[in-house]
């Protein structure tokens, strides 16, 4: 009996797409596993210096401020929030911001 047995093309094309489809799926995983690393490298990162972002409250707001460079960020709609505190508040509101009394 010969040992030298040629697959036939059918099996080729089977191995060849199975191939395919587990190449797809692992490059599909390690883009989305650097997207979750790229992702977390920048969560809570100062956009100024890059340093460690800490949350602060003030009155009913948090705020990012940043211990290296003091930078002050605010999230999708605390700015706009501003704008129900009382305008005698707001000074107050912005002085304890920045440390002013």
């Amino acid at each position: 009996m010969p040992t030298d047995h040629k697959p036939s093309h059918n099996e080729d094309e089977y191995f060849a797409k199975h191939d395919a489809e587990l190449i797809k799926a692992r490059r599909a995983a390690l883009d989305e596993q650097r997207k979750r690393s790229e992702r977390a490298s920048h969560y809570m990162k100062c956009p100024k210096c890059g340093g460690d972002l800490v949350e602060r409250k003030f009155h009913a707001m948090v705020i990012d401020v940043c211990p290296d460079c003091k930078g002050t960020w605010m999230d999708a709609g605390e700015l706009e929030m501003l704008g129900y505190v009382k305008r005698s508040e707001i000074s107050r509101f912005i002085g304890s911001l920045f440390g002013l009394k």
